[in-house]
């Protein structure tokens, strides 16, 4: 055999693709790019993924409720700087009157303004999602009718005006309604649709039982009613906070807890019994956490209404994202406008809750509106 034959029957070699070769057109991607970026953290074995987007968006509206913190500190009859307010804040050795100012008279009403805004929100992102439905607010379903009608049995039929009374009557009331929306709600199941129009029948329901009950009574009584009813933020110090705040601390847990289940029943449940949800029990769960947030804030400072409505809406349109049960987001959302609507009601001297119910009509309103219009279309 010549040395030509055997060169030319010689196996060929294995020969290795190029590091640098362009794989084929055709070739599936290690991954799909759905237009978002997202920051991973690992650490000792575990993980945590966030969207970029919505950290900024948390990180802008949270210099927001900052901002606006600092102007309320510093308007009023006492006019301060910034920087007085600052001082005043974070300096023991700051002007004695400027820390009687901000830290015991301002103080208390700005905290209790962030920490209702963001109680509120994060109850109305979980019923929107649990009725997957924007109207799905604790304040349209009846809710906050019912806290607000167990502290106005409190304060007109019992007689009595003690703040932890009427705290303890509200938070009854809210719990006895949800309980009575959720059993004439469920049928072999909870329909979302079915949980609006039982609370919104209720809600009324409640609404006209404290309408006769103001007018059964004398006037001092129902003007104190009234006025607790229309949800205001002033008078309130340091005692009634710490006790808020505790209780919006566990809840805050809970709602972190029940909001996984959440976003994987927006899928159907048959998907998320596959991924190992118990639909009914994380509704309920779900459920009982929302009335407890609502409960809780229209035992503090009344019932505030527009902002569970509103805020998760907002929310969800500045991160862009697929679900209301952003906890983060929500609250922080909540937050900045509560803290806002105050700052307005404190320059026209009405109660915060007007504020809001005026804003959040004309919300409610484009808000139907729009639905409405995409229907037609």
């Amino acid at each position: 055999m010549s040395a030509a034959s055997a060169k030319d029957t010689a196996p060929p070699k294995d020969t290795a693709p190029a590091k640098d070769a362009a794989p084929p057109k055709d070739a599936a991607p290690d991954r799909v790019d759905f237009g978002r970026t997202v920051w991973a953290w690992r650490r000792a074995g575990l993980a945590l993924r966030v969207e970029r987007r919505t950290v900024l968006v948390c990180a802008a509206l949270a210099v927001t409720v900052a901002a606006l913190g600092v102007l309320t500190l510093g308007t009023g009859s006492i006019r301060l700087t910034p920087a007085q307010v600052l001082s005043a804040l974070f300096d023991p050795d700051a002007d004695p009157r400027d820390r009687l100012v901000v830290v015991t008279w301002r103080l208390p009403r700005l905290l209790f303004a962030v920490l209702c805004g963001a109680a509120l929100a994060i109850s109305g992102a979980l019923f929107q999602s649990l009725t997957r439905n924007p109207l799905g607010s604790p304040d349209v379903i009846g809710f906050a009718s019912g806290s607000y009608a167990g502290a106005s049995v409190v304060m007109l039929v019992l007689g009595t005006a003690n703040y932890l009374a009427v705290a303890s009557g509200s938070l009854i009331g809210g719990a006895l309604t949800a309980l009575l929306v959720y059993l004439l709600a469920y049928r072999k199941g909870l329909a979302p649709f079915r949980l609006i129009i039982v609370g919104i029948a209720v809600g009324a329901f409640l609404s006209s039982l404290t309408s006769m009950l103001l007018l059964s009574v004398n006037p001092q009584q129902a003007m104190l009613a009234a006025t607790w009813g229309a949800g205001s933020l002033s008078g309130l110090g340091f005692e009634q906070l710490r006790p808020t705040a505790a209780v919006f601390v566990v809840l805050l847990i809970c709602s972190a807890a029940v909001a996984r289940p959440l976003v994987h029943l927006e899928l159907g449940d048959d998907a998320a019994v596959a991924l190992g949800v118990r639909a009914q029990r994380a509704r309920l769960a779900a459920t009982l956490t929302g009335v407890a947030l609502t409960a809780l804030v229209t035992a503090a400072v009344g019932p505030i209404s527009f902002i569970a409505l509103a805020a998760p809406q907002i929310a969800q349109r500045l991160t862009r994202g697929s679900t209301t049960v952003r906890i983060g987001p929500a609250a922080l959302t909540g937050a900045a406008v509560l803290t806002g609507a105050d700052f307005i009601a404190q320059r026209v001297d009405l109660p915060v809750g007007v504020v809001t119910v005026c804003v959040g009509g004309a919300y409610l309103a484009w808000l139907l509106a729009r639905r409405y219009a995409g229907r037609r279309g």
